[in-house]
């Protein structure tokens, strides 16, 4: 008798543990207001989960209904518009993959400036280029409407641990009114200064991973042509001076790291293509500034031709590139 009350009483517990789990989230997600989400893609959709988990009603959409219907079995409403995103909430969040995304996003047919509210914060997550910065954020949108620009580098696992890293470029008061917001999808946020430098410390971030994984890969490569093995040589660079987020992080050898897209065919994680574009906005910045950035300009010309075949797999997939380029 005395053993079924412990497992009744065991039984109550966990079930008075639920619901009072449930009521306080219920609670806090009824405290924050709604956040508009546009872009549920393999960054988009980890970043609004993390919202939700921090209690933010999230209000979203993206031009794959299947992309919503992760998000909205955990309790995001999805709807059918950007601009229906617009009219429902005073803070929108878009994480697009490209200018001409944006540009639909905001000024198409059922974009957000159709229904956007006056005072309504945009989070803009994504690179500019700095004409539309100048031009599309302040004159296309309502006067007074607080924008902020904070691209974030790749990373779909840091996505998804929320440990991601905001650049932010504004008006530095309404970075502070986000800041919580952004805290609960990233473990860095910083601020950088007007609308645009968020974007200009992006490029130069991922001109720099760039030029690290092509030398991660071909000193990978060559260390197996040596005849040593790729275990091995990781652990010994990561003791040594070579050591760099993409050996020790991101290996881009399959079968010496766990966890990464070397180790998953290259897929997930950030495209060739878009960082073959990232590093374009590079040398266009570079030209522009007059900067010399020859690895640079070197890392561009690879990506591109990469990109050709492994147009759509994470560029660590530059070392397979490599293999194939000598007929592996």
């Amino acid at each position: 008798m005395a053993a079924v009350f412990r497992v009744t009483k065991n039984v109550l517990l966990k079930r008075t543990i639920n619901v009072d789990t449930a009521f306080v989230s219920a609670r806090s997600m009824a405290s924050k207001t709604p956040v508009g989400f546009i872009g549920l893609g393999n960054m988009g959709s980890p970043m609004a989960k993390n919202l939700l988990k921090n209690g933010y009603p999230i209000i979203a959409t993206d031009l794959f209904p299947e992309s919503c219907k992760e998000l909205q079995d955990i309790g995001a409403q999805v709807v059918d518009s950007p601009g229906e995103v617009a009219e429902r909430t005073d803070r929108i969040l878009t994480m697009l993959p490209s200018t001409p995304n944006v540009l639909e996003v905001y000024t198409g047919p059922n974009g957000i400036l159709n229904l956007m509210k006056q005072k309504t914060c945009v989070i803009i997550c994504c690179y500019l280029p700095s004409a539309l910065c100048s031009s599309f954020l302040v004159y296309l949108c309502p006067p007074g409407a607080p924008i902020l620009n904070t691209p974030v580098p790749l990373g779909v696992g840091a996505a998804s641990l929320a440990k991601l890293t905001f650049m932010v470029g504004g008006v530095e008061e309404e970075y502070q009114a986000a800041q919580e917001l952004l805290t609960c999808m990233g473990a860095n946020v910083v601020y950088c200064g007007q609308v645009g430098s968020g974007q200009a410390a992006k490029i130069c971030n991922n001109m720099l991973l760039a030029i690290g994984m092509i030398g991660t890969a071909e000193t990978m490569n060559l260390g197996i042509r040596l005849g040593l093995d790729p275990r091995l040589l990781t652990k010994i660079l990561n003791m040594s001076s070579g050591r760099c987020w993409s050996s020790d992080t991101y290996n881009p050898v399959p079968g010496v790291m766990e966890g990464v897209p070397s180790a998953n065919n290259y897929q997930g994680g950030f495209g060739t293509t878009l960082m073959a574009k990232d590093l374009g906005l590079a040398q266009n910045t570079a030209t522009n500034t007059k900067t010399p950035v020859p690895l640079g300009s070197l890392a561009h010309q690879i990506r591109a031709r990469a990109a050709i075949v492994f147009k759509l797999e994470d560029f660590s997939s530059v070392f397979q590139f490599l293999r194939e380029e000598e007929g592996q």
